[in-house]
């Protein structure tokens, strides 16, 4: 029987200090990352579905946080098509972690960033809980 790996950050590469939010800003905190996070809790798994958000991430940019957040163990890659391979891309128990940030980031937003909309919102609240009916 395996048990399920958990990836973390060797603490020799801690770049600034002990401080678990600079830590934490190192792997999540530049303007795309929770963008892509945010995308997989609303559902989205392919590259094709990450280009199709609102915010239009540009190529380059998406492919390498894709890359940093599998190497982080945020998410994992798993072949779906094999001629030609392609991948879609999934949340780890690590990255599903993740999801009180988000919350706490959309709650804030809404309340002091005015025009911000809730249909984001919405759909994250949703499959959240789509995802917490399917685990009962």
């Amino acid at each position: 029987m395996s048990k399920k790996h958990i990836k973390t950050v060797d603490s020799d590469k801690l770049k600034r200090s002990e401080c678990p939010i600079t830590n934490a800003l190192e792997l999540i905190g530049d303007k795309w990352t929770l963008i892509v996070v945010r995308d997989l809790f609303i559902g989205k798994k392919t590259y094709s579905e990450f280009q199709q958000s609102p915010e239009g991430i540009p190529t380059n940019i998406l492919a390498d946080r894709l890359k940093r957040l599998e190497i982080s163990g945020i998410i994992e890659k798993k072949p779906y098509q094999q001629k030609p391979v392609r991948y879609e891309y999934l949340l780890t128990e690590q990255g599903k972690g993740l999801g009180n940030v988000l919350s706490a980031l959309k709650d804030w937003g809404l309340k002091y960033i005015p025009g911000t909309s809730t249909r984001m919102a919405d759909e994250y609240m949703q499959s959240q809980s789509d995802k917490a009916s399917e685990n009962t």
